[in-house]
């Protein structure tokens, strides 16, 4: 079965665009996957949204989003104010700069993309700004809107095509002397 792309756009690197598409790197179809059911009636079972003080179920037409200020203290935030403020996309993966291969920790390495052009008119410019990347080890960090969400990415050339990885930004990353005791 031929990859179906998860994205559309353009790769730009200052004047020069490619017409390009993002297909995922892993497939999650060996991933096994179970229900949870009633033991005496073997009914699959539904999750219910309940208030964690009252116990009472909530409707979803009286749930909100709420953004934690303090301990138990939220500020409601209304789908119409989220609409507000979603990042448009621009249908664009936006080169900013190239940077040597070496200094990127793995660490800041997540789902890894393929990014393939998408016509015969962005294969020269793909090919192009791919083999400068392979000739000189640089990868290249970009930025991209996808889902509704600003990422960050980092491109690689791999074989005849570069691969994306979506990379964790430094805040998103834990430091592991906050995570690890010191006597380890």
């Amino acid at each position: 079965m031929a990859p179906r792309s998860n994205w559309k756009g353009y790769l730009k690197l200052s004047l020069v665009s490619a017409s390009i598409a993002i297909y995922p790197a892993t497939s999650a179809t060996e991933k096994v996957s179970f229900n949870t059911l009633n033991r005496a009636t073997g009914n699959r079972l539904k999750r219910q949204m309940v208030d964690s003080v009252t116990g009472d179920v909530v409707e979803s037409d009286e749930q909100v989003k709420g953004y934690a200020v303090a301990k138990d203290q939220y500020v409601m935030v209304e789908a119409d104010e989220l609409a507000e403020i979603a990042i448009e996309s621009s249908h664009t993966v936006d080169i900013e700069k190239f940077v040597p291969k070496a200094s990127i920790d793995d660490r800041f390495r997540d789902t890894p993309y393929y990014l393939a052009p998408e016509d015969q008119v962005g294969q020269e410019a793909f090919a192009v700004i791919r083999d400068a990347m392979k000739k000189k080890k640089m990868v290249g960090i970009a930025r991209v809107v996808m889902a509704r969400r600003e990422r960050v990415m980092m491109l690689e050339p791999l074989f005849s095509i570069p691969m994306r990885s979506a990379a964790k930004t430094p805040r998103s990353r834990t430091s592991p002397t906050s995570s690890f005791p010191s006597r380890w």
